[in-house]
């Protein structure tokens, strides 16, 4: 695979890469503000606790179910284009976020901040492909791009609980419009417009998998608060498992499908999207049920909630960092099975809190583990699943890694909601001590989706090793 264009100084091309980068991270910092305010939101506008998983399942659902569209309208209408008007639509919607009075009003304004992230991101990713050359500089690139999505999810988690309890949930998302207004400017003076493709939108694919993956996720949330056997359950299961079945059937006979089958025929790049799914659904119940933890059984503010997760934060960038010398000494697949494995092992260990966990060993140090090989691996699984794309499937493939990455959280979120709401302790144990247990059998389910995250990788990734040219710094395995 070739670059569209590599054409630019390198001043150009830095500054290039500064603007996307900033733009990418202010979605996941936004994201994981919300994590942490959770608490907050809670109680400042009476949601109930599976309510309460829609304030980052809209937004998810949203983001991952238009990600393909959004990525095919940056092909046909130009990348830079498509990137200014979802940094637009994201910043308006977090304005309106902020002043939400109602659960449904914020419900509704995340769905559409979820719409601007699904235009916005698949625009960063292939505008980084598409700007570098396959080999060593552009995976240099798709390194930082991958250590900026573990840094700064850890760094909004320290940031959204400060802001919540010093000033308001609110201010997280009332940053978002002058940092928006910012990089709009800059992207229209510093980044240059790619080729139009001439074709047409697959409307009719774009809405079977948004309503497909919103009745799944909708029948999960809901059997966590009914049951299993609950009509109101089973019906979207059903209609969710057909829609998304109607969804390929449709992809394989449009002319212009906004998922490409060819891109699902490699064993390989389909292996690292779905390893993806998995270890962003563990991730999002990590953030989505530590802070409860913290807040919840430890009965920290939300200010020291957010700083106790620095260290992860700090051991996070570091393992993001040190990962292409250590791919350069070992090789991408080994690294990649070893800071998975590292998170999973934290996982597991989290897993096991209770009312009367230590902090330090029982909570700290897993957290560590957890972080440091988050980053690194989300890195790494970005190179293995656009290694090998032609150019003109640069922004579908990109749109391929950001729905996984975005269905992954939201399937995965939902899945371990379920789990949550399964363990029945006796009638009159304190609200604490079943909180803590609840959410240690939800932990331990996050700890299993990193388990198979870590068998696709051995049984798709690491036996079909990315060509040569494609690993970081281009060495050997």
């Amino acid at each position: 695979m070739h670059a569209e264009t590599t054409s630019g100084s390198p001043a150009h091309r830095g500054t290039l890469v500064a603007i996307v980068l900033a733009s990418y991270a202010m979605i996941v910092i936004d994201n994981s503000i919300v994590i942490t305010g959770l608490p907050s939101i809670r109680d400042g506008l009476g949601f109930t606790p599976g309510g309460l998983s829609w304030v980052q399942n809209a937004y998810a659902l949203a983001f991952g179910g238009l990600m393909l569209l959004g990525a095919r309208a940056g092909d046909l209408l130009g990348r830079r284009y498509v990137f200014i008007v979802g940094l637009g639509i994201f910043s308006v919607a977090s304005l309106v976020i902020g002043l939400a009075g109602t659960p449904a009003w914020l419900v509704g304004a995340r769905a559409v901040q979820g719409v601007g992230a699904a235009i916005l991101a698949p625009s960063t990713l292939a505008l980084l492909s598409t700007s570098f050359a396959e080999g060593p500089e552009r995976n240099r690139v798709l390194g930082w791009y991958g250590a900026v999505g573990g840094i700064t999810a850890s760094l909004g988690l320290v940031v959204g609980g400060i802001v919540a309890d010093l000033v308001s949930w609110r201010a997280g998302f009332f940053i978002n419009v002058p940092i928006g207004a910012l990089l709009m400017w800059s992207a229209r003076r510093y980044i240059a417009e790619t080729p139009r493709q001439t074709g047409r939108f697959d409307i009719a694919g774009a809405i079977l998998s948004t309503l497909g993956v919103v009745a799944l996720v909708y029948g999960l949330v809901h059997a966590a608060e009914e049951s299993w056997l609950h009509w109101g359950t089973a019906a979207p299961l059903l209609a969710g498992v057909a829609l998304v079945a109607l969804f390929l059937q449709v992809e394989r006979r449009a002319a212009q499908p906004i998922l490409p089958l060819r891109l699902l025929v490699s064993r390989g790049r389909s292996g690292a999207n779905m390893a993806r799914m998995l270890f962003i659904g563990a991730a999002m119940g990590f953030f989505f049920y530590a802070t409860q933890y913290l807040q919840g059984v430890l009965s920290m503010r939300p200010m020291w909630a957010g700083i106790a997760f620095f260290p992860s934060m700090l051991v996070n960038f570091l393992g993001a960092m040190v990962a292409p010398r250590l791919v350069k000494r070992f090789g991408h697949n080994a690294v990649l099975m070893g800071v998975l494995t590292t998170s999973l092992v934290g996982m597991a260990w989290l897993g096991q809190v209770h009312a009367g966990t230590p902090f330090l060993r029982g909570v700290a140090l897993p957290m560590l583990l957890i972080g440091a090989g988050m980053g690194a691996t989300l890195a790494l699984l970005t190179i293995s699943a656009v290694a090998g794309v032609a150019p003109k499937d640069a922004g579908s493939a990109s749109g391929v890694v950001g729905v996984a990455h975005q269905l992954g959280g939201a399937l995965g979120l939902a899945i371990l909601v379920v789990v949550f709401a399964t363990p029945a302790l006796a009638p009159g144990t304190a609200a604490h001590v079943e909180l803590a247990h609840r959410i240690g059998v939800a932990l331990s389910g996050a700890a299993v989706l990193l388990a198979l995250a870590l068998l696709v990788v051995l049984a798709f990734v690491v036996r079909r090793p990315i060509p040569a040219k494609t690993r970081i710094e281009g060495t050997a395995e």
